[in-house]
């Protein structure tokens, strides 16, 4: 059972798929601190110039003693910018296929087209598939990845077919709430269903309950750390007034804080703080000052704690700066989930019942302490109260006004 990468990053989706049982094959990156970080964790082939969009497909395989029909899964997760909420959040819709970085799709298809594997497993975010409430001339990702398909089959006779598979980490044990779509194909035309929750309130009667972040990072929590690790930027004394597992929203007049802000005019992740008796919030890629999540501390996440969230193991080290190691944990699959999917794929479309579960979660703790007491608004603050607008409705916040009138004029 092997695997071809694509889009690799800092490699948590293959080390989930690895300890499901899978080999990887050869995998293919362009940023250069993560194949920097494959190269110092594993064994993995890379190939040699990893820009899959400058990639000749045949040729890779080739590079990689592979043959159309050799690779057993071909997996990845192309750049999902195109698809992002925050972008719908701030300006009223998404470039989506008209974002010139969602040529990664094509690439993604034009690999599958020349490996032929028995199965694809692509990741991204829900809006991949998501159709804009108003209609749209722009092609859709949905609409393309069905017409991919389709063509490829025609022209070699396979019956590759999308299962589109909603899926929440939290629910698989990962101790994380991150919303994810999977697509799976498989070569004769099998379908896949998601795997069932196992861990929390959606699991069965009898399932272990859902990992938190203490169960994650609680062992790494003190009352010092480093100083880099110290909030910046205009909202950062704030954060202490924020309970845990809440975010700027708790100072609007619908909760119980003060009446800083407008409901709902931020993005969600604005202020957003940890709790430790729940699964973290999604980890951010590349966040400004001010977005979290936070630890309950009221300071930035580290980056091995943000690791042990993605469930990396302790020994995978990440190349490059700061700046570089966040945003590779931020955009990595976490591990536990990747090891869940290939557990899976195993027993529905390969016939290969492992008979166990994910070994990539974080054991659960019985030592959660109370949440931390918040303080008081900084009088700085304060000059904020006021009777403030809330956001009028999705596609109607400031940034789709913007964009509104700029196509006017």
């Amino acid at each position: 059972m092997n695997v071809l990468s694509l889009f690799t990053g800092a490699g948590g989706l293959d080390l989930g798929l690895q300890a499901a049982g899978f080999e990887i094959a050869g995998c293919i990156e362009r940023d250069r601190d993560c194949c920097d970080t494959i190269a110092i964790n594993t064994s993995w082939t890379l190939v040699e110039k990893g820009d899959i969009e400058a990639l000749d497909p045949a040729a890779t395989l080739d590079e990689l003693g592979l043959r159309a029909g050799d690779v057993t899964l071909l997996a990845g997760g192309p750049p999902c910018q195109p698809f992002s909420k925050s972008g719908q959040w701030l300006r009223g819709t998404t470039a989506r296929m008209s974002d010139p970085r969602a040529r990664t799709l094509h690439a993604y298809f034009e690999m599958l087209e020349a490996a032929l594997p028995r199965i694809m497993l692509l990741e991204n975010v829900k809006g991949l598939v998501a159709r804009p409430r108003q209609g749209t001339p722009e092609e859709q990702a949905l609409d393309l990845l069905h017409s991919l398909l389709a063509q490829i089959n025609d022209r070699h006779g396979t019956s590759y077919r999308a299962s589109i598979l909603h899926i929440d980490a939290a629910d698989l044990g990962v101790p994380q709430r991150r919303e994810r779509v999977f697509v799976v194909a498989e070569r004769d035309g099998r379908d896949m269903q998601a795997p069932a929750p196992s861990y929390g309130r959606r699991a069965s009667k009898g399932s272990p309950r859902g990992t938190t972040a203490w169960d994650a990072i609680g062992d790494l929590d003190g009352e010092a750390w480093d100083s880099s690790l110290t909030p910046t930027g205009a909202w950062a004394d704030l954060l202490s007034s924020i309970p845990e597992g809440h975010n700027y929203l708790h100072h609007t007049r619908k909760r119980d804080g003060e009446p800083l802000f407008g409901w709902r005019t931020k993005y969600w992740s604005f202020l957003l703080k940890l709790a430790k008796d729940r699964p973290s919030w999604t980890i951010q890629a590349e966040p400004g000052p001010a977005t979290g999540p936070f630890h309950w501390r009221s300071r930035r996440l580290s980056v091995r704690e943000m690791a042990r969230l993605q469930t990396f193991p302790d020994d995978h080290c990440f190349s490059g700066s700061c700046r570089s190691a966040h945003r590779q944990v931020g955009n990595a699959v976490p591990v536990a989930l990747g090891e869940a999917m290939g557990l899976e794929i195993r027993r529905q479309l390969l016939g290969d019942d492992p008979g166990r579960s994910a070994t990539t979660i974080p054991a659960l703790r019985n030592d959660c302490p109370p949440a931390e007491v918040p303080g008081p608004v900084p009088p700085a603050y304060l000059e904020l109260r006021g009777d403030h607008h809330d956001h009028p409705g999705s596609g109607e916040g400031p940034g789709a006004t913007k964009l509104r009138q700029a196509a006017r004029s």
